[in-house]
């Protein structure tokens, strides 16, 4: 491996050029993992709602990552491999489907092209080395939790758990912060959040945000340390504010609809990883 990184590292032509495919299949996976999650989530609570109540469990036809192939959600048609290239497949149709003509949503092609970019961005920081790797996993992660808040006001234990766990992991190899450090960084991201909801649960009487944050800012705390803790939530709180005051003001957002935190967590936590260091430096002097 060690030779392999450094093929790459005297390569950067080659480096960058495979990265940017790699983001863009990884990103096109993504698409599949932020809309089946939440689906087979719902299709799993449902079942054990059934087997609770004692009752048949229902006729659905199990849903997974692989199964069943992806389909038109208009017509039905079974998505060919040429019709799922990259972004390319999105060119060539035209945005729509090529049996109904019904237009597909953009965002499946900005998620690729995203997906990939920021991939770039880490290879560049960090070149080809086992950081590298890590993060990779890591900004693959945060895109999809993203997404997933987004659209469902939910952060999956199934997602935010292991981002947890391999955070430990990877930091008992100190590839970020000490091992000690990222200890504590899980535990005080869970209780920094955990606090902040029953004070304010205490004085308003409702829930402030959900467990699903809790559980995401501790997984941030793994990988980056109790240290830089504060920089994530104040680098949060304020790309919260930019983006929920813009909605309000451009889209005419009602300010009383509940807004998701998870997706201000996730981009503090991805440039606290790159910046961290230089903006506590900054706010410190």
């Amino acid at each position: 491996m060690n030779d392999f990184f450094l093929f790459l590292n005297s390569n950067m032509a080659v480096l960058y050029t495979g990265t940017a495919v790699l983001g863009l299949l990884i990103g096109s996976f993504l698409n599949v993992v932020i809309h089946r999650i939440p689906k087979m989530l719902e299709q799993s609570w449902k079942q054990q709602c059934h087997e609770m109540l004692e009752m048949d469990p229902p006729e659905t036809q199990p849903i997974s990552l692989s199964k069943p192939n992806s389909t038109c959600p208009n017509c039905g048609h079974a998505i060919k491999p040429w019709e799922n290239i990259p972004v390319i497949s999105y060119l060539f149709l035209k945005g729509k489907c090529s049996d109904c003509k019904t237009g597909i949503s953009i965002r499946y092609p900005i998620v690729e092209i995203v997906t990939a970019l920021l991939s770039l961005v880490i290879v560049f920081y960090f070149g080809a080395t086992y950081l590298s790797v890590a993060l990779l996993f890591f900004t693959w992660t945060l895109i999809s939790l993203t997404m997933i808040d987004a659209d469902t006001q939910l952060l999956p234990d199934n997602m935010t758990l292991p981002l947890l766990w391999l955070g430990l992991i990877v930091n008992y190899f100190e590839l970020i912060v000490p091992l000690g450090s990222a200890v504590w960084g899980a535990i005080w991201g869970y209780m920094a959040l955990w606090l902040v909801y029953q004070g304010f649960k205490l004085l308003t009487g409702k829930e402030g945000m959900g467990y699903g944050d809790f559980k995401l800012l501790a997984a941030l705390g793994a990988w980056l340390g109790w240290q830089m803790l504060p920089i994530v939530i104040l680098l949060s709180s304020l790309v919260g504010a930019v983006i929920g005051i813009s909605m309000v003001i451009i889209k005419g957002k009602d300010k009383n609809i509940p807004i998701p935190f998870g997706p201000y967590l996730a981009i503090a936590g991805w440039i606290a990883v790159l910046w961290g260091n230089e903006i506590s430096r900054i706010w410190l002097s």
